[in-house]
């Protein structure tokens, strides 16, 4: 296979977007295209990731982004995978590089939904579950996974206090992101004293609906020349199923898609864990992140959530976790959600990133969920 690098990124802030969904959508593509230095008529491929696009009453939104870009002859995709939309598009783009059938790609994640009520756009959410088992019986997602976490707290232990730690550090990265939904950082009292949302978990466990649009474009490293800025290797691009209904699984304590996937990913780059230097985890719940670290290898069952409280995962810890603030605190744009993680890899490798700017930059993996598990990608990057 060829070596297959991420030569451009973009991403709007989270949030509320100003404009609609498909004019995001185009401009992170415009931008991210500019970054990559790749002359727009080599792209061979666009993957766009809209799941939610029915809420504008406009579908097939790939070709008008073609056009705009001035390739309206370029076959497009639309890529649906729940929250891994477009990490799912990300994997279609390497698959096709790195075989040789197409020398660059570009993949676009968007969302908007800030325009609908709360109870619309939550049953919009909700078409990521099992309407018929699970969301026309009143199951959300956050009791699916106030779910997981009771059982992982029955197993393990798992406190209130531990997933308060993950919240008020993931705040504490946004606050220091321009992307990001939430640029405020929050105290353990603040997070101890929000409401319930679905017994254990509080409103600062919960990721927010969020607008928003990312972009990345996929090259292979002869085409690319002398790149504009550092490039992201990927050195592996791994994606899973599982068993969709929570009520079917044999095991509650976490993921087995991301557990796969983890395992491809690791065999495919020829490293193990302890080679990783930061990660960008699938957060939408705080007990999410807990899940993520341990199905991914980093920590054995039951030991993340305390690790996370001591202060491992911060962003000037022995493993960052979630520089970027994470779908915690940096925002949830359903299908941009895996497109933005690479955003944020993009921008730490070239040292963009600020005051949330992680010390070692070697090695990052991207870890992206759909729904409660269903669908997982994980990606591994390295420096060139």
């Amino acid at each position: 296979m060829r070596e297959t690098w991420v030569v451009g990124a973009a991403s709007t802030r989270y949030g509320r977007l100003p404009d609609s969904g498909r004019e995001a959508a185009t401009r992170v593509a415009l931008e991210a295209m500019d970054r990559s230095g790749i002359d727009p008529k080599r792209i061979g491929q666009t993957y766009v990731s809209n799941a939610f696009g029915v809420a504008e009453r406009q579908a097939h939104i790939g070709p008008l982004i073609n056009t705009a870009l001035g390739i309206p002859d370029v076959p497009s995709a639309t890529i649906e995978s729940a929250c891994s939309s477009s990490s799912a598009g990300l994997h279609e783009a390497f698959v096709h590089v790195a075989s040789g059938f197409a020398d660059a790609v570009l993949v676009v994640g968007v969302e908007k939904l800030s325009h609908l009520d709360t109870l619309t756009a939550t049953s919009y959410f909700a078409m990521g579950a099992d309407y018929p088992f699970e969301t026309r019986n009143g199951a959300t997602f956050p009791g699916l996974y106030a779910t997981l976490a009771n059982v992982h707290a029955r197993k393990y232990g798992t406190r209130s206090e531990e997933l308060g730690a993950i919240a008020v550090k993931n705040h504490a990265n946004a606050a220091r992101n321009p992307h990001a939904h939430f640029q405020k950082e929050i105290s353990m009292d603040t997070y101890l004293g929000s409401p319930i949302i679905a017994s254990p978990l509080r409103l600062y466990d919960c990721c927010p609906f969020s607008d928003g649009a990312a972009a990345v474009v996929v090259a292979a490293r002869e085409v690319v020349g002398a790149p504009s800025a550092e490039p992201l290797v990927i050195r592996a691009s791994a994606r899973a199923g599982s068993i969709a209904d929570m009520q079917d699984r044999p095991e509650l304590t976490g993921l087995a898609a991301t557990q796969t996937a983890a395992v491809a990913a690791f065999r495919q780059a020829g490293i193990g864990p302890e080679k990783v230097d930061f990660l960008e985890v699938h957060d939408c719940f705080t007990i999410a992140e807990v899940m993520a670290l341990e199905d991914l290898g980093f920590y054995a069952k039951g030991s993340a959530a305390k690790a996370s409280a001591d202060g491992e995962t911060a962003r000037d810890g022995k493993l960052p976790v979630n520089p970027s603030g994470g779908l915690k605190a940096k925002g949830h744009p359903v299908s941009a959600t895996g497109a933005g993680q690479v955003v944020e890899i993009f921008e730490q490798f070239n040292h963009e990133a600020g005051a949330r700017q992680v010390p070692r930059t070697e090695w990052a993996l991207a870890h992206n969920v759909g729904a409660t598990g269903g669908s997982c990608s994980v990606h591994l990057f390295q420096h060139r």
